[in-house]
């Protein structure tokens, strides 16, 4: 038994008492104005009566009502003790099942969850434990795919380094200008990885800084498309920008919002066949502004739709890093989008019907 209990238990049979020591009191106040002021009529009828009656008074009120009384004080006493320890257990096991859970959850064991039934307060403290050790097991399950990610991406070109540099060492290939392009595009690689790993960890940490200002979304996506423009000629597809109704400016970080856009123009561009069509529209809908990106490329099955936003998912499993992308470009555009308070969407009629885009951000 512990001191909550204990002090609980002996509260109690203290409140046990006091509502006992009330009719007694009274009574006892009643008997003594009673006795000791008689009335003459109570005089004169304890007159009339025999001897023996007064002796059997005498004793009924200094053996029988002591007794009773006595009794009475220690059946209260035990029932005290009785309830006390009935309600002390029912308070105090809930709270051992959470220091108990609380213990397991500093030992790692962050599936850990408490499910007790209590007073309302109890309750709610148990329901913010869970959510509590909910959350931090996905930051961990968080950590350890970042950090299997980042193990797994980082492997193959630190493997292309090394091997080359090998075998430059070992004479194998001649130390070229062109041997050395190939490892510094390597290494270009690397940097871009380490750079989207940081900006997309920052921001499903919440930590991701915005440089909030005006933005004209409708000039931004002009400009994605300008730049994007010689690679789809080279590419022999069709870019344009479709600007529907009069557009807004909104409150966002232009600088992130253009890295958003590159992604998904980039994304569009790697899955788009020649002579295909990349088609940017921006409309206000209702208190919202939405860009899609639309492509006539290879399209997307269900399956595929679910995990498109994934880290380092590739539609197409064939694709190398260097042709699709670190595979981090659609995630950080989903991070970015939750920064700013909007979503991006994708759909698809299916494989080879093309996708669609759908980034959409408050208007105010």
């Amino acid at each position: 038994m512990n001191r909550l209990q204990t002090r609980f238990i002996l509260a109690f049979i203290g409140v046990i008492f006091l509502v006992m020591l009330i009719p007694l009191t009274f009574s006892g106040l009643m008997r003594q104005f009673n006795l000791v002021q008689p009335t003459p009529e109570l005089i004169a009828a304890l007159e009339t009566l025999p001897e023996e009656t007064i002796v059997q008074f005498q004793l009924f009120f200094r053996e029988f009502i002591p007794r009773q009384i006595a009794i009475f004080i220690i059946g209260g006493g035990i029932l005290g003790l009785v309830m006390g320890i009935f309600f002390a257990r029912s308070l105090v096991r809930p709270l051992d099942k959470l220091a108990a859970a609380a213990r397991s959850l500093g030992s790692k064991n962050l599936s850990q969850r408490v499910h007790i039934n209590g007073s309302e307060e109890i309750m709610a403290v148990a329901d913010a434990f869970n959510e509590m050790a909910e959350r931090l097991e996905g930051a961990e399950t968080l950590r350890r795919n970042l950090l299997a990610d980042v193990a797994h991406e980082l492997r193959t070109p630190v493997t292309v380094i090394q091997g080359n540099l090998r075998a430059i060492l070992d004479d194998v290939y001649p130390l070229e200008k062109e041997e050395v392009a190939r490892l510094y595009e390597q290494t270009r690689l690397l940097t871009r990885l380490i750079d989207d790993l940081r900006e997309l960890a920052q921001a499903e940490a919440s930590q991701l800084s915005l440089n909030v200002t005006s933005v004209d979304v409708a000039a931004l996506v002009k400009e994605t498309a300008a730049a994007f423009q010689p690679i789809a000629r080279g590419q022999k597809i069709e870019l344009r920008v479709e600007l529907l109704g009069n557009l807004p400016t909104i409150q966002a970080d232009g600088t992130r919002l253009r890295q958003s856009l590159h992604n998904l123009v980039d994304n569009a561009l790697r899955h788009t066949p020649e002579n295909g069509r990349i088609l940017l529209q921006v409309e206000q809908i209702d208190d919202t502004v939405q860009v899609r990106v639309q492509d006539s490329g290879q399209g997307m099955t269900p399956e595929q739709l679910e995990h498109v936003f994934d880290r380092f998912y590739r539609a197409d499993p064939s694709r190398s890093r260097e042709s699709g992308g670190s595979g981090l470009g659609l995630a950080i555009v989903r991070a970015i989008a939750k920064t700013h308070g909007g979503e991006v969407t994708a759909v698809s009629p299916g494989s080879n019907q093309g996708s669609t885009f759908i980034l959409t951000l408050p208007a105010s």
